[in-house]
């Protein structure tokens, strides 16, 4: 009789005994061996199944323990030392034992969101610095790191990207951390933070979450900006709700951008310095970024100079 080992692997993100059928299929009908103890452990023994805990197993023990068939029930990291000392051995000796892999659970996407909200409380936690920040001493970081990754696009360079657009997801989590300490009536999580994003979704978008689509690009916009300004009681002008810290050509593209959508004229720049840049970005019309324009032409300078 062919003997088969079954190496079952979960996510460590899951909720324990979140299973497929087939996997409870196999761990209720053979013996199921792991290398420690754990909350999914705790679930397979609670719904019937056989456990048994080899801290130092091996090849061996899980080809002694098939008899015909052995389930190994791998740890959150997925013990790949394992499977690589049981691949090699059935590579020698093929005849030996199948050896099957089964996904018992998988990460659905955002899973690793968790893996980042416990480091960063790790962090906070562990680090004398980190317990020594506001949200204020913060911000300036916040916008560093969002430069950085605006710097990264405007390159080109999409593994830069990445990785800054981590660094930024870090200031995300650690501000929502911190927020966890503030007084009961004004305390906040990362889950309130995703839980009013996707609730603002939702309205600003009914082309996407309800009945009625629509493919109109300037009804879309229309109808977020209606959606914002309810949120916030009733706009009382157009340009309410620009965010005046922008940098100020980037500011400059906003409000220009605002006034003409809502038929209000153009500006009539005085002569000063920042007079002709706003005519400079007005002339430029709505597309061009005039921030990234700029940054582009310092670059070349830079460039230029730099022997």
């Amino acid at each position: 009789m062919t003997r088969r080992i079954v190496l079952l692997v979960t996510s460590p993100r899951m909720p324990a005994g979140l299973l497929t059928a087939a996997a409870w299929d196999v761990v209720r009908a053979h013996p199921v061996l792991a290398g420690a103890d754990g909350e999914q452990i705790v679930a397979l023994r609670a719904a019937g199944a056989t456990v048994t805990v080899v801290p130092d197993a091996t090849a061996a023990t899980l080809l002694d323990a098939a008899q015909p068939v052995a389930v190994w029930l791998a740890g959150p990291s997925g013990d790949e030392f394992l499977a690589r000392e049981l691949g090699l051995r059935l590579a020698r000796e093929p005849g030996l034992a199948e050896l099957e892999l089964m996904y018992g659970s998988w990460d659905p996407p955002g899973a690793r969101l968790l893996d980042a909200v416990a480091v960063t409380d790790r962090l906070q936690s562990s680090d004398p610095w980190r317990r020594e920040q506001t949200h204020r001493t913060l911000a300036k970081y916040l916008l560093e790191e969002a430069y950085e990754a605006y710097d990264a696009i405007v390159a080109g360079d999409h593994a830069a990207v990445r990785d800054e657009m981590g660094d930024v997801l870090l200031q995300v989590l650690f501000h929502a951390q911190l927020a966890q300490e503030l007084p009961e009536d004004e305390r906040w999580t990362i889950d309130d933070v995703a839980g009013d994003f996707v609730a603002k979704m939702v309205r600003r978008n009914p082309h996407v979450f309800a009945d009625t689509p629509t493919e109109d690009i300037e009804e879309i916009i229309a109808t977020w900006e209606r959606v914002k300004a309810e949120e916030k009681g009733g706009a009382r002008s157009p340009l309410d709700g620009v965010t005046w810290s922008l940098p100020s050509l980037t500011l400059a593209a906003k409000l220009l951008a605002r006034a003409r959508r809502h038929g209000l004229p153009e500006p009539d720049p005085s002569d000063t310095l920042g007079g002709r840049l706003l005519a400079l970005v007005a002339a430029a019309g709505e597309d061009p970024d005039a921030e990234a324009a700029l940054r582009e032409e310092l670059h070349r300078y830079a460039a230029s100079v730099t022997p």
